[in-house]
């Protein structure tokens, strides 16, 4: 397969979901067969290199990317879900957003001591849930071996506060 510029298949959408925000709309990477597979193959050979046992995805568009990596690479996937939605026992972890907190929960039972674990997700923007992600697989004695994006929004910093993980973004702002 050839090479693609996977920039000119993200659309860009001014003032939304505010005045001032420059949405990266990712559907029309995932409309395109050809554009949404190169991706996803691009990802999995980064990912397979930290030798993985799981790919955690938090919700929702991380499942779009971290499922099919999963997939390729012959792994389990484990959702990252928000309070509510997994019907097992959980364990959780709240964090601080910008205008109050938010909590993400997974299965108790999904992710064993000592277990290698790569988080894929849609964007890197400020950290925040890939931070959180992260706490919360190491609650379960697993270990973060990598932390793969579609996009990363390196204005907003966030790889700084994942200093110390293994981070990889296809496409950077």
């Amino acid at each position: 397969m050839r090479a693609l510029d996977f920039d000119k298949y993200i659309r860009v959408i001014d003032d939304f979901p505010k005045p001032g925000i420059s949405f990266k709309d990712i559907t029309t990477l995932l409309k395109d067969g050809e554009a949404y597979r190169a991706a996803v193959d691009a990802i999995v050979e980064q990912v397979r290199e930290s030798q993985p046992d799981l790919i955690v995805g938090p919700e929702a568009r991380g499942f779009l990317l971290g499922a099919p990596v999963a997939y390729a690479l012959g792994i389990g996937f484990v959702p990252v879900r928000k309070p509510g939605k997994l019907p097992g026992k959980t364990v959780s972890e709240t964090y601080e957003l910008e205008y109050g907190s938010d909590t993400l929960e997974v299965h108790a039972d999904a992710i064993q001591p000592g277990q290698r674990i790569a988080i894929v997700d849609d964007l890197l923007a400020t950290g925040g849930t890939t931070s959180a992600t992260a706490r919360l697989i190491e609650k379960t004695g697993a270990q973060v071996v990598g932390m793969s994006f579609l996009i990363e929004l390196g204005f907003l910093e966030g790889r700084k506060r994942l200093e110390g993980y293994e981070v990889f973004s296809l496409i950077k702002y």
